[in-house]
Formats: C-alpha cells, structure tokens, sequence
C-alpha cells in the first residue's frame, strides 16, 4: 500500500489517481435528468463515485482528481464535503469541471478529457497515472494492479473481468497473445465470436474501464490523439488500442485481485449498472441473505456521507399494527409506522406509513409512501410522494397511463415526479 506522501511502495513510484466523472448517464434517466451519472444514489446511502473513490483511497493512492462536466453540481458537492483529505500531508481529492482550457469546446471523450486536463499531471509529476471510471459497483486493490504494471514494463495495462464467451458482444473485449496471456493482441469493441481465453476456451476478458499508465506515455498518447481526424477521443476505443498496435498493452486479470476481508460469494464482484435493469438488479444484490456483494467488509469499506440523521426507527401504526422488515436495506431516518417493506433500499428519510407495503423496490432520499399505498418492483427517486391509497409498479398499463417510466419489469418515477389527480 501506499503511503500518505502519495509514493507508492512498489519501486517508490509517485501515482496519481485520475477518476473519470463526466458520464451522462442517458440510459439512467430519469435518475440522471439532474445530475451526472456517478451521483447517482446507490445502496442507500452512497453514489456511485464512492466506490471508485474508496477503491482508490482503500489502494493508498490519496492524490486525486475527479474530472467532470455534465450536470456536475451535486456531484462536485458532494466530491467536496465528503472527500476530505489532509492538507498538511498534501494529500487531496478535487472535482475539477470542465475549464476549456484548450479550446472553446468542452470534454469530446474520455481522452480529451485528460488531454485537456494535463496541467494536473504537469503540477503533480506522478511516475505512474492511474486512471478509474466513476459509474461502476466493486472493490479493487489498485496497488497489486500497478505492482503487475510496473514488472511488466508494459507502458498501459488494463483491468480485465472474465466473462462467458456468449456475453462478448456486451463488452470491450480483450484478445491475448496465446503466447503471452498477459499482453493484449487486439481491443475488440463487442465482438460477435471472440476467440476464447488461452486456460478457458469458454471466457474472454472484458474491459473494466480501469487503467494504469507510465504517466509520460499517457501524456504522450492523449496529445497525439488530439489531432487525429476521426478520433473520438475515447480512452477504450481509441487510446488503448494504440497502445496495442504498438505492443506496449497488458492486461490485469481482475481473478487475480484479492481485496482484505472478501468472502467467496463477493470476491471479484464488479457491476457495470449503466442500465435501469442493471442498476436495479446491484440493488438486489446487496439485500439478499447472502449478499453477492456484501457492504459490511469492514476490511475495505466503502466511504460516505449521509448527512446528520436521526437512527431508523419502526414503530406500530395508530391501529396498533406492527411494522413489517424483511430482507432490507435502511438508512438512517427511515420510520416506518406499521408499514411493510420486503426485499428493498430505502435511503435516508423515507418514510413507510401504516398499511403501506413496499416490495422489491429502491426508494431514495425523502420518499413518502402513504398509508396503504403499494410499490412494488419500482425505483423512486428523491422526494417522490407516493398518496394514501395509490399504486405504483402493480399495472404497468396504469402506470404509462400516469406518465411514469415503465421499462424492463420495472416502473421509475424522476426526482420528485407529482402523481397526476386521481
């Protein structure tokens, strides 16, 4: 691990930490209508950022920049006065905006990104630029990913998930040399038949959107694609695989990781929740029993702030009807007065009142759900209310009927989105 100064121990190298934050978001809408997608809330408590932040700051690596651009107020806020380090130490996270340092044009890409945020690696003269997107669910130990890199003496390596070989087309797809299973022989963007993995014909290896570089080849690389004509500027689709044709590629087989205090039912975890579906379907991973991904390793947490609220608290309804709670996710503030919640997230303050039943469902900061009203197999966001008596996720008819979102089996309300007049 590395130590507060930012030198990592491997080689004494000095790192810095990039976290790509500029994501839309567009297959989360309505979640993403007013904020960016790593803002997202998650598991109740936390956005998406936290656990590629945690990831990092977990790592050692205490020098980092976020770079974002679309809608990024809450989540440079919540960037700012959550992630605080010592300055004395001259450790930092900083959200850094777009500045059109460049040119009149925002962020085209991942890449322009960093192209147009050089003066940061300029400031800091790392050795070594690690470089995370903010939009995914797991833990990772970037310190034995840039061990890997620097023994390899590749000049980019990156993170690699296994994957079926029926999945491929789903993902960024990392061919191997047969030869030479740690070097990357092409980058395939969702290939249709991929050649299998060299010790499992029936895997491939699937880009997690996570980098290491020598940071002067990074600085290098993101200049030369500036001005490159049909370049989308893109640090999967176009940045790596330069790399590659210039065999300096490797790969980082994420089975390799071993991160303090996993289980055998949550080690090597990663999802990428850019879909409704996906998203929702991390939530229900994180409820059941035996969690597929478990938030209480206290070995590598995950950091966050959820403000200054009171403890939950369940308590009989005015009939005398006592309170349900099954297999749930509460964050503090939630009340639930004689309500039932079965298989489901609620985030801080929601309150559950009497006779109401939620089920199978996420439910974000602020939401009320009336007496007797029903959710079921719905995300909510921030400060919907849900009136006494009302059903939201039982008809998918009458739910399009009201202007709600009904895709994949699930029914989403935007942040404070009204019920129409019964």
């Amino acid at each position: 691990m590395a130590n507060v100064t930012g030198m990592s121990d491997t080689g004494r190298k000095r790192v810095l930490a990039i976290v790509l934050a500029g994501g839309e978001g567009k297959r989360l809408m309505p979640l993403t209508a007013d904020r960016a997608k790593p803002a997202v809330p998650f598991a109740g408590i936390y956005r998406l950022i936290d656990f590629a932040l945690s990831n990092v700051v977990n790592s050692g690596y205490l020098r980092v920049v976020v770079l974002t651009q679309y809608k990024s107020h809450s989540l440079d806020r919540h960037v700012t006065t959550t992630w605080r380090m010592s300055t004395l130490l001259g450790n930092y996270i900083a959200p850094v905006p777009a500045q059109q340092r460049l040119g009149k044009h925002w962020y085209l890409g991942s890449a322009d990104a960093i192209y147009q945020s050089l003066n940061l690696i300029h400031d800091d003269q790392p050795d070594i630029v690690v470089v995370v997107g903010a939009d995914h669910v797991y833990r990772m130990d970037f310190e034995q990913m840039v061990e890997q890199h620097v023994a390899s003496g590749a000049a980019c390596s990156v993170a690699a998930i296994r994957q079926p070989v029926s999945l491929a087309d789903q993902f960024g797809v990392i061919d191997v040399r047969p030869d030479d299973p740690g070097t990357i022989r092409a980058f395939l963007e969702k290939p249709k038949d991929p050649q299998g993995l060299p010790d499992n014909p029936d895997e491939i290896l699937a880009s997690m959107g996570n980098y290491v570089f020598d940071a002067q080849a990074l600085v290098e690389a993101v200049t030369r694609d500036s001005d490159m004509q049909g370049s989308k500027h893109d640090m999967g689709g176009d940045i790596v695989p330069a790399f590659v044709r210039r065999h300096e590629a490797g790969v980082y087989d994420f089975r390799d990781n071993q991160v303090p205090g996993a289980t055998d039912r949550d080690r090597g975890y990663w999802r990428d929740v850019g879909t409704m579906r996906s998203f929702y379907d991390a939530h229900m991973d994180v409820v059941s029993p035996l969690p597929v991904f478990n938030l209480y390793n206290a070995r590598w947490p995950i950091y966050a702030n959820h403000g200054p609220q009171p403890p939950v608290k369940l308590a009989k309804g005015a009939d005398g009807t006592a309170p349900v709670a099954e297999e749930s996710l509460f964050s503090p503030g939630v009340v639930i007065t004689g309500g039932e919640v079965r298989r489901s997230v609620l985030s801080p303050a929601v309150r559950v009142e009497q006779g109401a039943l939620v089920e199978d469902s996420v439910l974000m900061d602020q939401v009320q759900v009336g007496a007797g009203a029903v959710v079921r197999r719905a995300i909510l966001d921030k400060s919907v209310r849900v009136p006494p008596g009302a059903q939201v996720g039982v008809d998918a008819e009458a739910d399009r009927a009201r202007g709600f979102m009904v895709e994949d089996g699930l029914t989403v309300l935007g942040k404070g989105q009204p019920f129409p007049p019964a």
